[in-house]
Order: C-alpha cells, then structure tokens, then sequence
C-alpha cells in the first residue's frame, strides 16, 4: 500500500497556525538508504570554483535570452482530438488517489471549504505572500542553448530543495549545465540571488525513457553569502499520494506569447484526470512554455501565499492550448524528494 505524506510550508511552521510531522532527523545514510525507488542523481556545480562560474555566466542578457524548452508530448502514439479531450473530462468528479490506508498527515491551516480556487485559466499573480518569493525562474545551457522553466522551494531537511519538472534537469538523454534557481525574479530584477545547484534529480523513469507520467525533479542549491534558500525565501510544502481531481492553483514564468517570462503568472481550478494519453492531472490554465516545473499547490491561501505543492506545470497537447497537465506525486516523486532534502548541499 502507498503512503500518503504532506509536509508543511516552512512560513506556516514558524507561525505555529497548524501542526504537522516534520522530516525525521535520522542519519543521512540511514535515511537514504531506506528510500525507493532510488531517484537518478547528477553532480551539478560541486565545487565553490565551478559556482562561481555558473552565476557569473548568467548575466541579465543571457537570462533575458533565454528560450523555454520545448515541453515533452505523452509518447504512446495514438493521434488525438479535441473532441476526444471532451470526451475524456466529461463528468469528472473528485476522487481518491491510488493511496488507501497507511499513516497520513494533512496540513491545511484552515478548512478545505474555505481554500476553494477562483477559477482562472491564466493571469498574472497580484496577491502577494509567500508564493512571490518561494517561486522562481530557473535558467540552464542544454544543448548548446540557454533555456528557462519555473520552479519552487520547498520545505526540506537540507533547507536547500527547489521542486521542478523532470525536462527542466534533463533532456534528450543529457542533464543540463549552468543549473541555477531565481526565487523571486520580477522583470529581470533577482531581489533574493541567484542560486546555483549542487546536485539535480529526477525520477528513474524520466531518466530511462522521459516518461510524462514521472516528469518531476529537484535540485540541491549551495548556501548564499552562507544561508540557506528555505532561511531566505522560506519553503512551500509537499505532499505525496493524495486524492486526485482537488481545487490546485499553478504558477510559473511562462515566456512564450502571450508572455514573456518577466512576471509571475498563475492558474486555478479543479484539477482532473488525463485520460488520453498519460496518467497526469490537468488544469485549464494558457500558460506557455517556461512555466514548466512551476509549483501545482492544493490548500493554497491566498492571503499568505503559503499551500501545499502537489505537483508542477508539464505539458500540453497541441489541439488543447488552454489545458495545462502534470505529473501526479506518488511513490518516484517522493524518493526524489526524500533523497534531496537529505543531500548534503556541497
């Protein structure tokens, strides 16, 4: 049986609103050790040297240059149409998630009736909180060009875990390289640095054959002027093996018109199932490419931008440009997770 785990927003901790089970402070090894599947793992910039060279090579030009990737497409083969994506979300009703059974912790710090999402398929996020400073844009080199995606830090043991799709860490069977994390970033402006990884991780199956179904990552960022990431920003929390077809807002950086990666921009809704081609959740939501990786959060309030990141921005089908879908965060994204909070940052 699969287990259900939620942790809370680092914010909400330190404001004692609500209670939860914080990650156990066994040994590193230990931990590791227990943790299945073991997630696929690349050294990034290991050595302060390197670091540096990765942040000073990301000047404003070069980000501002940088090109979304070209989000992955399911690849089991069937032609699709939007007929058949009427179809398939017909009628969808919320229900449970493979999980039964088993230890739980939820933490949302009021009741779920009143954390219901304002329908919005796409629009810039004014609300402020903490979700402005926990969500960042990321820019690395693959192939030869520099590209963006979207990303979030999370609560973690390490203080240092940033959650993102699995394409956003590699691709077309390479990791990428000048791997860095902008928390914050408004219109060229980084308030809170430029963070450069350590380590990026991603899901076995991702890594074997960049199956959609387990598009999800991390990366370990190296301490900043000697602090943490989580003790800068402060950390948004995560959760595995929930029920499915939940009220979930997304966020991200899309850089594709109608944008252009300059502001943090945001969806919500009723998530529902994909059933044509992957095992993913959607969203009507019109981001566009450089969202990838940005948080999918259930139990967000709107009034602390604090929630819970349940899944990231993936991918599109070419004939539904207004739905968004994500990988659902069972077993494979929780090793992921469980590894890099206990990675240690240098």
């Amino acid at each position: 049986m699969r287990r259900r785990l939620a942790l809370l927003s680092t914010l909400a901790l330190a404001s004692g609103s609500v209670a939860a089970l914080l990650p156990a402070t066994t040994a590193q090894a230990q931990v590791q050790a227990q943790v299945r599947p073991r997630p696929a793992q690349h050294a990034a910039a290991d050595s302060a040297a390197e670091r540096r060279q990765v942040v000073r090579y990301w000047t404003a030009t070069r980000m501002e240059a940088a090109e979304p990737l070209t989000p992955p497409t399911p690849a089991k083969g069937a032609k699709l149409s939007a007929a058949d994506v009427t179809a398939a979300s017909a009628g969808a009703q919320p229900t449970a998630g493979p999980s039964a059974g088993g230890p739980s912790t939820v933490a949302p710090s009021r009741a779920a009736s009143s954390l219901q999402a304002a329908r919005s398929g796409g629009a810039p996020w004014t609300g402020g909180g903490a979700v402005v400073r926990t969500t960042g844009r990321i820019f690395f080199t693959t192939q030869g060009r520099n590209a963006s995606c979207s990303g979030s830090a999370v609560t973690s043991a390490n203080k240092s875990v940033v959650i993102t799709a699995g394409h956003c860490v590699k691709l077309n069977g390479a990791f990428h390289t000048n791997w860095v994390f902008v928390p914050g970033y408004d219109k060229g402006a980084r308030p809170f640095g430029t963070w450069a990884a350590t380590k990026l991780l991603t899901t076995p199956q991702w890594n074997a054959s960049e199956d959609v179904d387990h598009d999800m990552a991390a990366a370990v960022v190296a301490p900043l002027d000697g602090r943490s990431l989580v003790d800068v920003v402060g950390g948004q929390g995560v959760a595995f093996n929930q029920p499915r077809r939940r009220q979930m807002y997304a966020f991200g950086y899309p850089a594709v018109a109608p944008y252009d990666g300059s502001k943090l921009v945001h969806c919500s809704g009723r998530a529902f199932d994909d059933h044509l081609l992957s095992d993913d959740l959607g969203l009507t939501c019109d981001q566009t490419g450089g969202a990838s990786g940005g948080p999918w959060m259930l139990n967000f309030d709107e009034s602390t931008g604090l929630g819970t990141l349940n899944s990231v921005n993936s991918f599109k089908y070419g004939f539904a440009p207004n739905w968004m879908f994500g990988p659902y965060f069972g077993n494979e994204a929780q090793a992921v997770y469980q590894w890099a909070q206990t990675t240690g940052v240098l």
